[in-house]
């Protein structure tokens, strides 16, 4: 009997190459995303199936875990990949702009897990990958909410890891750094306030400073192949840093001083300010 994967926002970049390759690889994939109906190209590929699936709705969440059971027999891993980056000065930050951006990256991945640790538990085996970030574990200006969001996932999933176990039912994490992908255009969402321009230097050099790291990234071809590596695992390691970049600056943030990691930091992303 083939595995299954349920995956969730898959209609573009990390999600979308995850779907293929997990396709080509001759697993069962659920791919799931808010409006299946535009989606063209995913639908066609071999054992795999489309599913609409709000992470902030829970209805729609139990309705696509019950849908791919019914048409697959069973899932046994679940990805939780849906996610954006809400980026800027966090003085500029709405209420509602930090909501959404937990909404969608913390409680978005709690409640997918949430739903489907009923039938891990009735099978006595699954798994579950959080697609966080290196930046869920060090941080970099201008990114202080969405580094909110991943520290939260990261220290959420390495708890329930212990809780899951006697289960056998493995927690896994794949940090990517920098990737090639829309989380560094269309998918970004940028904070502003009307009249707040103290911080505009810092922010246009900050911020041209990091949108060059994602042109110069690798695709999301790598983090899919981490993701994969994660699924098939039956260790109970819980980090799996995806891509050289994302493997090298963690090794560096636990082998130097917090300070001079900073400093480091600044020397990068600060280049070219003169506050």
């Amino acid at each position: 009997m083939k595995n299954t994967v349920l995956i969730t926002g898959t209609s573009s970049g990390i999600g979308r190459e995850t779907v293929k390759y997990f396709s080509n690889r001759g697993w069962n994939v659920a791919a799931t995303m808010r409006t299946p109906s535009k989606e063209t190209e995913l639908g066609k590929l071999p054992n795999v199936k489309l599913y609409a699936l709000d992470v902030t709705d829970e209805n729609s969440i139990a309705q696509a875990i019950q849908n791919a059971i019914t048409d697959f027999g069973s899932i046994d891993v679940i990805v939780n990949n849906a996610g954006y980056g809400a980026i800027g000065i966090f003085e500029a930050a709405s209420a509602q702009q930090i909501q959404r951006q937990f909404d969608t990256n913390v409680f978005g991945v709690m409640n997918v897990t949430r739903a489907i640790l009923p039938h891990f538990r009735a099978k006595k085996k699954g798994t579950i990958v959080n697609v966080t970030s290196m930046g869920g574990l060090i941080t970099f200006p201008i990114y202080s909410v969405y580094h909110g969001t991943k520290w939260a996932v990261e220290g959420w999933a390495e708890a329930l890891a212990y809780e899951l176990r006697p289960f056998n039912i493995k927690v896994k994490n794949v940090e990517p750094g920098a990737i090639k992908t829309d989380f560094y255009d269309r998918s970004q969402d940028m904070f502003s306030k009307e009249g707040l321009t103290a911080y505009d230097s810092y922010q246009a050099v900050t911020f041209k400073n990091s949108q060059a790291a994602g042109a110069n990234a690798p695709g999301p071809e790598v983090v899919a192949k981490t993701i994969f590596k994660a699924a098939g695992s039956t260790s109970n390691k819980l980090r799996y840093p995806a891509g050289m970049q994302a493997k090298s600056i963690l090794v560096l943030r636990r082998t130097v001083p917090l300070g001079w990691f900073r400093a480091i930091v600044r020397s990068i992303v600060e280049k070219g300010f003169k506050g």
